[in-house]
Protein backbone atom coordinates (compact mmCIF):
# COMPACT_ATOMS: atom_id res chain seq x y z
CA UNK A 1 0.00 0.00 0.00
CA UNK A 2 1.29 3.44 -0.89
CA UNK A 3 2.85 2.44 -4.20
CA UNK A 4 -0.10 0.69 -5.88
CA UNK A 5 -2.21 2.68 -8.30
CA UNK A 6 -4.80 1.92 -10.94
CA UNK A 7 -5.56 3.21 -14.42
CA UNK A 8 -9.06 4.71 -14.38
CA UNK A 9 -10.25 4.42 -17.97
CA UNK A 10 -13.73 5.54 -18.99
CA UNK A 11 -14.34 3.90 -22.39
CA UNK A 12 -17.27 1.96 -21.00
CA UNK A 13 -21.03 2.08 -20.65
CA UNK A 14 -22.87 2.20 -17.32
CA UNK A 15 -19.90 3.58 -15.41
CA UNK A 16 -20.62 4.53 -11.78
CA UNK A 17 -20.48 8.23 -10.86
CA UNK A 18 -16.92 9.45 -10.15
CA UNK A 19 -17.80 10.35 -6.54
CA UNK A 20 -18.93 6.78 -5.94
CA UNK A 21 -15.70 5.46 -7.49
CA UNK A 22 -13.55 7.74 -5.32
CA UNK A 23 -15.38 6.67 -2.15
CA UNK A 24 -15.05 2.99 -3.13
CA UNK A 25 -11.30 3.27 -3.72
CA UNK A 26 -10.70 5.02 -0.40
CA UNK A 27 -12.94 2.84 1.75
CA UNK A 28 -12.66 -0.59 0.14
CA UNK A 29 -9.28 -0.91 -1.64
CA UNK A 30 -5.54 -0.54 -1.05
CA UNK A 31 -5.25 1.79 -4.04
CA UNK A 32 -3.60 5.10 -3.16
CA UNK A 33 -2.91 6.39 -6.68
CA UNK A 34 -5.01 6.89 -9.81
CA UNK A 35 -3.97 7.60 -13.37
CA UNK A 36 -6.50 9.31 -15.64
CA UNK A 37 -6.31 9.34 -19.44
CA UNK A 38 -7.53 12.95 -19.59
CA UNK A 39 -8.19 15.75 -17.11
CA UNK A 40 -11.93 15.22 -16.63
CA UNK A 41 -13.26 17.93 -14.30
CA UNK A 42 -15.95 15.72 -12.74
CA UNK A 43 -13.40 13.07 -11.80
CA UNK A 44 -10.94 15.64 -10.45
CA UNK A 45 -13.68 17.15 -8.28
CA UNK A 46 -14.71 13.70 -7.06
CA UNK A 47 -11.22 12.96 -5.76
CA UNK A 48 -11.01 16.18 -3.74
CA UNK A 49 -10.10 15.62 -0.05
CA UNK A 50 -9.55 11.86 -0.59
CA UNK A 51 -5.75 12.06 -0.42
CA UNK A 52 -5.46 9.79 -3.44
CA UNK A 53 -2.56 10.87 -5.69
CA UNK A 54 -3.93 11.66 -9.15
CA UNK A 55 -2.06 11.78 -12.47
CA UNK A 56 -3.82 13.55 -15.33
CA UNK A 57 -3.06 13.17 -19.04
CA UNK A 58 -2.84 15.54 -21.98
CA UNK A 59 -4.36 13.60 -24.91
CA UNK A 60 -1.91 12.90 -27.75
CA UNK A 61 -3.70 15.17 -30.22
CA UNK A 62 -3.24 18.20 -27.94
CA UNK A 63 0.53 17.82 -27.60
CA UNK A 64 1.58 19.99 -30.59
CA UNK A 65 -0.39 22.94 -29.19
CA UNK A 66 1.60 22.74 -25.95
CA UNK A 67 4.79 23.65 -27.81
CA UNK A 68 3.53 27.23 -27.40
CA UNK A 69 4.09 28.46 -23.84
CA UNK A 70 0.87 30.49 -23.73
CA UNK A 71 -1.19 27.39 -24.51
CA UNK A 72 0.64 25.41 -21.81
CA UNK A 73 -0.09 28.20 -19.34
CA UNK A 74 -3.75 28.17 -20.35
CA UNK A 75 -3.89 24.37 -20.03
CA UNK A 76 -2.54 24.50 -16.47
CA UNK A 77 -4.89 27.37 -15.62
CA UNK A 78 -7.94 25.45 -16.91
CA UNK A 79 -7.13 21.87 -15.95
CA UNK A 80 -4.94 22.02 -12.84
CA UNK A 81 -5.29 25.21 -10.81
CA UNK A 82 -9.07 25.00 -10.13
CA UNK A 83 -8.64 21.58 -8.45
CA UNK A 84 -5.39 21.72 -6.53
CA UNK A 85 -4.64 21.41 -3.64
CA UNK A 86 -8.07 19.95 -2.73
CA UNK A 87 -7.42 17.21 -5.27
CA UNK A 88 -3.95 15.75 -4.84
CA UNK A 89 -2.73 16.11 -8.45
CA UNK A 90 0.86 14.83 -8.51
CA UNK A 91 1.65 14.46 -12.22
CA UNK A 92 0.80 15.67 -15.69
CA UNK A 93 1.45 13.01 -18.33
CA UNK A 94 2.06 14.35 -21.81
CA UNK A 95 0.30 11.82 -24.01
CA UNK A 96 0.64 8.05 -23.86
CA UNK A 97 3.15 5.92 -25.79
CA UNK A 98 3.83 8.86 -28.12
CA UNK A 99 6.99 7.36 -29.64
CA UNK A 100 5.02 4.29 -30.73
CA UNK A 101 2.67 6.40 -32.85
CA UNK A 102 5.39 6.99 -35.49
CA UNK A 103 3.84 10.46 -35.84
CA UNK A 104 6.81 12.80 -36.39
CA UNK A 105 4.87 15.88 -35.31
CA UNK A 106 3.87 14.30 -32.00
CA UNK A 107 7.30 12.82 -31.35
CA UNK A 108 9.05 16.11 -32.06
CA UNK A 109 6.60 18.00 -29.85
CA UNK A 110 6.63 15.85 -26.71
CA UNK A 111 9.77 17.25 -25.01
CA UNK A 112 9.02 20.94 -25.78
CA UNK A 113 5.47 20.35 -24.49
CA UNK A 114 6.82 18.87 -21.26
CA UNK A 115 9.20 21.80 -20.82
CA UNK A 116 6.43 24.34 -21.35
CA UNK A 117 4.09 22.62 -18.92
CA UNK A 118 6.82 22.61 -16.30
CA UNK A 119 7.41 26.33 -16.91
CA UNK A 120 3.68 26.96 -16.52
CA UNK A 121 3.66 25.00 -13.26
CA UNK A 122 6.68 26.98 -12.06
CA UNK A 123 4.89 30.27 -12.74
CA UNK A 124 1.88 28.98 -10.80
CA UNK A 125 4.17 27.84 -7.91
CA UNK A 126 3.09 24.24 -8.52
CA UNK A 127 6.35 22.82 -9.88
CA UNK A 128 7.35 21.32 -6.53
CA UNK A 129 3.98 19.64 -6.12
CA UNK A 130 3.36 18.38 -9.67
CA UNK A 131 5.76 16.49 -11.93
CA UNK A 132 5.65 16.23 -15.73
CA UNK A 133 6.39 12.97 -17.55
CA UNK A 134 5.14 10.72 -20.39
CA UNK A 135 4.63 6.92 -20.48
CA UNK A 136 6.35 4.70 -23.06
CA UNK A 137 5.63 1.27 -24.48
CA UNK A 138 8.52 -1.20 -24.53
CA UNK A 139 8.64 -0.68 -28.30
CA UNK A 140 11.25 2.01 -27.52
CA UNK A 141 13.74 -0.82 -26.81
CA UNK A 142 15.55 -2.21 -29.88
CA UNK A 143 16.88 -5.37 -28.24
CA UNK A 144 15.90 -6.66 -24.82
CA UNK A 145 17.50 -10.08 -24.61
CA UNK A 146 19.55 -10.38 -22.55
CA UNK A 147 18.41 -7.43 -20.41
CA UNK A 148 21.96 -6.23 -19.78
CA UNK A 149 22.50 -5.41 -23.47
CA UNK A 150 19.23 -3.54 -24.10
CA UNK A 151 19.35 -0.18 -25.83
CA UNK A 152 16.82 2.36 -27.03
CA UNK A 153 15.87 2.32 -30.69
CA UNK A 154 18.37 4.15 -32.87
CA UNK A 155 17.29 7.69 -33.70
CA UNK A 156 14.94 7.97 -30.74
CA UNK A 157 17.83 7.48 -28.32
CA UNK A 158 19.81 10.63 -29.19
CA UNK A 159 17.14 12.95 -30.58
CA UNK A 160 14.21 12.29 -28.23
CA UNK A 161 15.04 10.12 -25.23
CA UNK A 162 18.30 11.78 -24.22
CA UNK A 163 16.75 15.29 -23.96
CA UNK A 164 13.64 13.74 -22.37
CA UNK A 165 15.72 11.98 -19.72
CA UNK A 166 17.72 15.16 -19.14
CA UNK A 167 14.47 16.99 -18.46
CA UNK A 168 13.28 14.27 -16.07
CA UNK A 169 16.55 14.33 -14.15
CA UNK A 170 16.51 18.14 -13.89
CA UNK A 171 12.91 18.18 -12.60
CA UNK A 172 13.23 15.08 -10.38
CA UNK A 173 10.52 13.31 -12.37
CA UNK A 174 10.28 9.59 -13.23
CA UNK A 175 10.73 7.74 -16.52
CA UNK A 176 7.42 5.94 -17.04
CA UNK A 177 6.99 2.65 -18.89
CA UNK A 178 4.16 0.24 -19.76
CA UNK A 179 5.54 -3.32 -19.43
CA UNK A 180 3.09 -6.06 -20.40
CA UNK A 181 4.39 -9.64 -20.03
CA UNK A 182 0.97 -10.73 -21.37
CA UNK A 183 1.79 -9.38 -24.83
CA UNK A 184 5.31 -10.84 -24.76
CA UNK A 185 4.52 -14.39 -23.71
CA UNK A 186 3.71 -17.66 -25.49
CA UNK A 187 2.56 -21.04 -24.24
CA UNK A 188 6.20 -21.93 -23.57
CA UNK A 189 6.85 -18.79 -21.51
CA UNK A 190 3.50 -18.52 -19.68
CA UNK A 191 4.95 -19.60 -16.32
CA UNK A 192 7.76 -17.06 -16.76
CA UNK A 193 5.22 -14.31 -17.47
CA UNK A 194 2.93 -15.19 -14.53
CA UNK A 195 5.67 -15.33 -11.85
CA UNK A 196 5.12 -19.08 -11.53
CA UNK A 197 8.02 -21.40 -10.57
CA UNK A 198 10.21 -21.96 -13.64
CA UNK A 199 13.80 -22.76 -14.59
CA UNK A 200 14.60 -19.10 -15.21
CA UNK A 201 16.59 -17.38 -17.96
CA UNK A 202 20.31 -16.67 -17.55
CA UNK A 203 21.87 -13.38 -18.60
CA UNK A 204 25.40 -14.59 -19.34
CA UNK A 205 26.83 -11.05 -19.20
CA UNK A 206 25.86 -10.50 -15.57
CA UNK A 207 25.29 -14.04 -14.29
CA UNK A 208 21.80 -13.03 -13.14
CA UNK A 209 19.00 -15.57 -13.52
CA UNK A 210 15.60 -14.06 -14.33
CA UNK A 211 12.63 -15.96 -12.90
CA UNK A 212 9.93 -13.66 -14.31
CA UNK A 213 9.41 -11.63 -17.48
CA UNK A 214 8.45 -8.45 -15.61
CA UNK A 215 11.94 -8.14 -14.06
CA UNK A 216 13.56 -8.84 -17.42
CA UNK A 217 11.49 -6.10 -19.08
CA UNK A 218 12.25 -3.56 -16.34
CA UNK A 219 15.97 -4.33 -16.39
CA UNK A 220 15.99 -3.89 -20.18
CA UNK A 221 14.66 -0.37 -19.67
CA UNK A 222 17.21 0.26 -16.92
CA UNK A 223 20.09 -0.95 -19.14
CA UNK A 224 18.99 1.30 -22.00
CA UNK A 225 18.83 4.27 -19.63
CA UNK A 226 22.22 3.39 -18.18
CA UNK A 227 23.75 3.22 -21.67
CA UNK A 228 22.76 6.88 -22.13
CA UNK A 229 24.00 7.80 -18.65
CA UNK A 230 20.64 8.14 -16.88
CA UNK A 231 20.52 5.14 -14.53
CA UNK A 232 19.83 7.56 -11.65
CA UNK A 233 16.35 8.50 -12.98
CA UNK A 234 13.51 6.74 -11.18
CA UNK A 235 11.38 4.23 -13.12
CA UNK A 236 7.60 4.11 -12.60
CA UNK A 237 5.31 1.44 -14.06
CA UNK A 238 2.52 3.48 -15.63
CA UNK A 239 0.57 0.45 -16.90
CA UNK A 240 0.66 -3.30 -16.54
CA UNK A 241 -2.05 -5.90 -16.27
CA UNK A 242 -3.57 -9.14 -17.52
CA UNK A 243 -6.97 -9.74 -19.17
CA UNK A 244 -9.54 -12.11 -17.68
CA UNK A 245 -10.98 -12.95 -21.08
CA UNK A 246 -9.67 -13.03 -24.65
CA UNK A 247 -9.75 -14.72 -28.02
CA UNK A 248 -9.17 -18.46 -28.44
CA UNK A 249 -5.84 -17.84 -30.18
CA UNK A 250 -4.38 -16.18 -27.05
CA UNK A 251 -2.81 -18.06 -24.15
CA UNK A 252 -3.58 -17.53 -20.48
CA UNK A 253 -6.63 -15.34 -21.03
CA UNK A 254 -8.80 -16.31 -18.08
CA UNK A 255 -9.72 -15.00 -14.65
CA UNK A 256 -7.35 -17.36 -12.86
CA UNK A 257 -4.32 -16.13 -14.83
CA UNK A 258 -5.34 -12.48 -14.39
CA UNK A 259 -5.68 -12.95 -10.63
CA UNK A 260 -2.36 -14.77 -10.54
CA UNK A 261 -0.46 -12.11 -12.49
CA UNK A 262 -1.81 -9.09 -10.65
CA UNK A 263 -1.53 -10.73 -7.23
CA UNK A 264 2.05 -11.88 -7.81
CA UNK A 265 2.93 -8.52 -9.35
CA UNK A 266 1.67 -6.54 -6.37
CA UNK A 267 3.48 -8.78 -3.90
CA UNK A 268 6.66 -8.43 -5.95
CA UNK A 269 6.74 -4.65 -6.47
CA UNK A 270 6.02 -3.85 -2.80
CA UNK A 271 8.32 -6.54 -1.38
CA UNK A 272 11.48 -4.47 -1.66
CA UNK A 273 13.24 -7.24 -3.59
CA UNK A 274 13.58 -5.10 -6.71
CA UNK A 275 15.08 -6.66 -9.85
CA UNK A 276 18.48 -8.26 -10.52
CA UNK A 277 19.88 -4.91 -11.81
CA UNK A 278 17.83 -2.75 -9.40
CA UNK A 279 17.86 -4.69 -6.12
CA UNK A 280 16.31 -3.67 -2.81
CA UNK A 281 13.68 -1.26 -4.06
CA UNK A 282 9.95 -0.93 -4.56
CA UNK A 283 8.24 0.39 -7.68
CA UNK A 284 5.30 2.74 -7.97
CA UNK A 285 2.97 0.61 -10.09
CA UNK A 286 -0.35 1.25 -11.82
CA UNK A 287 -2.54 -1.75 -12.63
CA UNK A 288 -4.47 -1.64 -15.88
CA UNK A 289 -7.34 -1.23 -15.35
CA UNK A 290 -9.99 -0.28 -12.81
CA UNK A 291 -13.00 -1.36 -14.91
CA UNK A 292 -13.68 -3.62 -17.86
CA UNK A 293 -14.20 -1.17 -20.73
CA UNK A 294 -16.84 -2.63 -23.06
CA UNK A 295 -16.70 0.20 -25.61
CA UNK A 296 -13.04 -0.32 -26.51
CA UNK A 297 -12.17 -1.50 -30.00
CA UNK A 298 -9.79 -4.31 -30.92
CA UNK A 299 -9.52 -7.91 -29.75
CA UNK A 300 -11.64 -9.25 -26.89
CA UNK A 301 -8.83 -8.91 -24.35
CA UNK A 302 -8.81 -5.11 -24.74
CA UNK A 303 -12.26 -4.96 -23.13
CA UNK A 304 -11.40 -7.30 -20.26
CA UNK A 305 -8.39 -5.94 -18.36
CA UNK A 306 -10.58 -4.63 -15.52
CA UNK A 307 -10.24 -5.51 -11.86
CA UNK A 308 -13.92 -4.64 -11.38
CA UNK A 309 -17.19 -4.69 -13.25
CA UNK A 310 -18.92 -1.31 -13.57
CA UNK A 311 -21.14 -2.24 -10.59
CA UNK A 312 -17.84 -2.39 -8.63
CA UNK A 313 -18.01 -6.11 -7.94
CA UNK A 314 -14.64 -7.81 -8.52
CA UNK A 315 -14.11 -9.61 -11.82
CA UNK A 316 -12.04 -12.13 -9.82
CA UNK A 317 -10.53 -12.39 -6.35
CA UNK A 318 -7.74 -9.81 -6.24
CA UNK A 319 -5.28 -8.20 -3.87
CA UNK A 320 -6.80 -4.78 -4.40
CA UNK A 321 -9.70 -5.14 -1.97
CA UNK A 322 -9.05 -4.57 1.70
CA UNK A 323 -9.45 -7.75 3.75
CA UNK A 324 -12.72 -6.72 5.39
CA UNK A 325 -14.19 -5.79 2.01
CA UNK A 326 -12.99 -9.02 0.44
CA UNK A 327 -14.64 -10.99 3.25
CA UNK A 328 -17.89 -9.10 2.72
CA UNK A 329 -17.70 -9.74 -1.03
CA UNK A 330 -17.21 -13.44 -0.37
CA UNK A 331 -20.18 -13.42 1.98
CA UNK A 332 -22.29 -11.78 -0.70
CA UNK A 333 -21.62 -14.79 -2.90
CA UNK A 334 -23.25 -17.23 -0.42
CA UNK A 335 -26.18 -19.23 -1.70
CA UNK A 336 -29.48 -17.57 -0.57
CA UNK A 337 -30.35 -20.60 1.58
CA UNK A 338 -26.96 -20.36 3.29
CA UNK A 339 -27.47 -16.66 3.92
CA UNK A 340 -30.92 -17.34 5.42
CA UNK A 341 -29.46 -20.05 7.65
CA UNK A 342 -26.67 -17.72 8.86
CA UNK A 343 -29.19 -14.97 9.63
CA UNK A 344 -31.48 -17.41 11.46
CA UNK A 345 -28.65 -18.76 13.60
CA UNK A 346 -27.62 -15.20 14.36
CA UNK A 347 -31.08 -14.34 15.69
CA UNK A 348 -31.14 -17.55 17.78
CA UNK A 349 -27.78 -16.67 19.33
CA UNK A 350 -29.00 -13.17 20.14
CA UNK A 351 -32.16 -14.59 21.71
CA UNK A 352 -30.19 -17.05 23.86
CA UNK A 353 -27.79 -14.33 25.01
CA UNK A 354 -30.61 -11.96 25.88
CA UNK A 355 -33.11 -14.29 27.54
CA UNK A 356 -31.00 -17.29 28.52
CA UNK A 357 -33.39 -19.54 26.57
CA UNK A 358 -34.97 -19.81 23.15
Amino acid sequence: EGTIGVNYGTVASNLPPPAQVAHFLVESTIISRVRLFDADSNILKAFAHTGIAVSVTVPNDEIPRLTKLNFAQQWVENNIQPYTPNTNIVRILVGNEVLSTANKLLIGSVVPAMQNLHSALFEASLDRRIQVSTPHSLGIISNSSPPSTAMFRQGYDTYVLKPLLSFLRATNSPFMVNPYPFFGCSLDTLDFALFRPNAGVLDENTGHVYTNMFDAQLDSVFSAMKFLGFDDVEIVIAETGWPSMGDSTQVGVDAKSAAEYNGNLIRHVISGAGTPLMPNRTFETYIFALFNEDLKEGPTCERNFGLFHTDMTPVYDNWILRRTTAAAAAAANFHPVTCLLVITIGFLVLAINHHGEI
